[in-house]
């Protein structure tokens, strides 16, 4: 279920709790658990309901502007039935807190053992280790290039970098990935600390940017929010890549940490 970053930035903050999207059947069911850029949604009802039965309030709660802009929304694909979706902020997404939980040696041990498991049930066979230290080696390089040279087809091994991700060991950037401190101390037992550059301070700029934006901002030397915060609007427009979406979704993730663009 696909929700716009200013969507979940209202869900999260309380000011929204309804969806409505037009579906041939139920996409979500109630209690299900969404993994978002702000955290775990949850799903609290799921109703078939006729478009015209929608009101202001209905509105009001999906966080439309109006009753005949959230109408106007649903217009297309008359076909497939209008379903009302409830939704509620359930905490952040616990993947990153166990990112940075790095374990004591018995942990890591079960935690190779996994990696073991799946290596062993794998049809291309060993995998694991070599995603860990090519993840570790090429930190923020974008996933295709990374499966090219693992003789790898790319959403497969994408597919497989999100089991590394359930159990906190890589962490996904705006473009490509890198370990996470608790995936580091996985790869690096049992022999001596690989040598890596130091994290860059402040907070990474959002995924929901793209990858135009992304490469953009990365050309500038721009990684973090804190940087973009140096910017004027204008400024920031004039970078390559840098469009109208990615320009109010960067302001979104701002003002989320009481940040603003800097004034002309």
């Amino acid at each position: 279920m696909m929700i716009r970053p200013a969507e979940l930035a209202a869900i999260r903050d309380g000011e929204v709790d309804l969806a409505f999207r037009r579906w041939d059947r139920p996409r979500v069911r109630v209690g299900t658990r969404m993994r978002t850029a702000v955290g775990v949604l949850e799903v609290t009802q799921v109703e078939r309901v006729a478009l015209s039965s929608l009101r202001a309030e209905d509105a009001r709660r999906a966080g439309a502007p109006s009753l005949a802009a959230l109408r106007e929304g649903l217009g297309h694909r008359p076909d497939r039935s209008v379903f009302r979706v409830g939704l509620r902020y359930a905490g952040p997404d616990p993947r990153e807190a166990l990112r940075e939980q790095v374990p004591g040696a018995g942990e890591i041990e079960q935690i190779r053992a996994w990696l073991d498991r799946l290596d062993a049930a794998s049809r291309h066979g060993p995998w694991t280790r070599a995603t860990l230290q090519i993840i570790d080696r090429s930190p923020g390089v974008r996933a295709p290039e990374l499966a090219a040279e693992l003789g790898r087809e790319t959403a497969e091994w994408k597919a497989d970098v999100r089991k590394l991700k359930e159990k906190g060991l890589t962490e996904s950037l705006a473009i490509g990935y890198r370990l996470s401190p608790r995936g580091e101390a996985v790869l690096d037992h049992g022999g001596p600390p690989r040598e890596r550059a130091p994290r860059p301070p402040g907070t990474p700029v959002p995924r929901s940017i793209g990858a135009p934006a992304t490469r953009g901002l990365r050309d500038a030397g721009v990684t973090t929010l804190e940087q973009v915060a140096e910017y004027t609007l204008e400024q920031l427009r004039a970078l390559h890549g840098v469009g109208p979406i990615a320009v109010e979704r960067l302001a979104e993730a701002l003002a989320e940490r009481g940040l603003t663009l800097r004034s002309p």
